[in-house]
């Protein structure tokens, strides 16, 4: 794959009811490509009518959909699956092109991941949900009803995947809406979508803005639920938005993940592991470890090396296969980042990398970053940029108090040469998940937050009950 298979032509409609229509506003945004700063193709501005009119079709497809037998479902979605998968090269390619992933990042993870999760529910709609008795009682499961899909942009096939598939495989119908940053690849879902004859209505594509399309979502009268990730200022407006009418809402938000290296552990490759885990995506990754906790007695130590194995990620085009770090998703994010830096500087914070960027393109170079007070704004605030922050603690305590020092609780780490010792301050950390010597990613286990990163679950079984209701039958 090369940037002269980057070619994405403009999408003038929205998929309402099974069939590809005009918006009903006539407006368009401008989809960039972050790495040659040009807009390169445009999509609908969807409007709070395109809303309504996607919503009727997801309620009117709601009782025949959801009265299918689960096999019927899981052959629809493995169709689905088999029609996604084909174009498995230009979702890649797409991704790299609007949101700037390295190409073999793409391949690997923007691709291979949300195959992976729908197959996986393909697998899981095929099997009957257990009806379970409790005295006199028969407890049922049913989907939640019409949903609207709010998702992000620095995973844009596998936050709709999370959320999509396990709504279809519940009996739910879907509203969605995608980043108006990297909205294209949605329709490559939708042209899947459509080739693979799911029932009209069960799955609609509405692209927009926030502002417009979002809170139309968040905000509709026959919308049952409203799944959302992305940050948590946006999250708590959903949830606002919802409360007003007691919808039920699952939101994936903001981390601050805290790698803790023991002082047991095998520095070396824990440190290695760590700066690959925080500048994944350009460190665009909302579980990405980016404070990393390390003893004391050996802090120098690790200062030198994770700046070794930060001076590795060559950044470039990332359609070359030498990129390691792309560049982020737009010139604001860029400005964010670089907003963080500065007062990172000026609160006490040493860069120890250099600070160079290729001519063109939104980058900001891998950042590791020295004298880190724990409590101070480059260690409490989620930044999305490749930037590492060092710490340093004298024993376990200590470690734990400064990992679980923090507003978010999404993901972490922990690194020791005893297997139990590090199970037990996983334990501790006040975290939804939490690897432990570098563990490889499980996409059956349950993703989600504590505290302000969020509420309720995605993936595997977890995130198929979360678009479920549970009802008693008393005989």
């Amino acid at each position: 794959m090369a940037r002269a298979d980057f070619t994405p032509a403009d999408r003038g409609e929205l998929y309402i009811g099974g069939r590809w229509r005009p918006a009903q506003g006539g407006g368009s945004i401008a989809v960039e490509d972050p790495f040659t700063e040009r807009v390169v193709a445009h999509v609908p501005a969807g409007t709070p009518a395109d809303v309504d009119e996607a919503v009727a079709a997801a309620r009117s497809a709601f009782e025949s959909w959801a009265a299918l037998s689960p096999q019927q479902r899981s052959d629809y979605l493995r169709k689905l699956h088999d029609s996604l998968a084909k174009r498995a090269d230009e979702i890649a390619t797409t991704v790299t092109g609007e949101l700037g992933t390295p190409i073999k990042v793409s391949a690997r993870v923007q691709t291979g991941l949300p195959l992976t999760v729908l197959d996986g529910y393909v697998r899981m709609a095929a099997t009957p949900q257990p009806e379970v008795e409790v005295g006199n009682s028969l407890i049922l499961r049913e989907p939640v009803g019409v949903v609207g899909a709010i998702t992000p942009w620095n995973y844009p096939l596998h936050q709709v995947m999370a959320k999509v598939a396990a709504a279809l495989a519940a009996g739910c119908t879907v509203v969605l809406k995608p980043s108006e940053l990297t909205p294209l690849v949605a329709y490559l879902l939708f042209d899947a979508v459509h080739e693979a004859g799911l029932p009209p209505g069960v799955a609609n594509l509405v692209p927009g803005t926030g502002s417009e399309v979002g809170a139309a979502i968040a905000g509709h009268s026959d919308v049952d639920m409203v799944s959302f990730t992305g940050s948590t200022a946006t999250g708590r407006r959903i949830s606002h938005l919802a409360a007003d009418r007691i919808a039920k809402v699952s939101l994936e938000l903001g981390g601050k993940s805290a790698n803790v290296i023991l002082d047991d552990a095998e520095l070396g490759r824990a440190v290695k592991v760590g700066v690959a885990n925080a500048f994944l995506n350009a460190g665009q990754t909302c579980t990405a470890w980016t404070r990393m906790l390390v003893p004391a007695t050996r802090y120098a130590e690790a200062l030198d090396l994770a700046a070794q194995a930060a001076s590795a990620y060559a950044m470039g085009d990332p359609f070359e296969e030498t990129t390691r770090l792309g560049p982020l998703a737009s010139a604001a994010q860029r400005q964010r980042v670089h907003g963080f830096l500065r007062q990172g500087r000026e609160e006490g914070a040493t860069a120890i990398t250099p600070e160079g960027v290729p001519d063109r393109g939104y980058f900001v170079a891998p950042t590791v970053l020295a004298d880190v007070d724990p409590k101070s704004t480059v260690a409490q605030e989620e930044i999305f940029g490749p930037v590492l922050a060092v710490i340093p603690f004298g024993d376990d305590d200590e470690a734990v108090a400064i990992a679980n020092d923090s507003r978010y609780g999404l993901a972490g780490a922990v690194w020791s040469g005893d297997p139990d010792r590090a199970l037990a301050v996983a334990r501790r950390m006040r975290t939804g998940a939490v690897d432990v010597n570098g563990a490889s990613f499980n996409p059956l286990a349950p993703f989600g937050g504590y505290k302000q990163s969020g509420l309720g679950r995605e993936l595997g079984v977890f995130g198929l009950e979360e678009f479920q209701q549970v009802k008693a039958v008393q005989r």
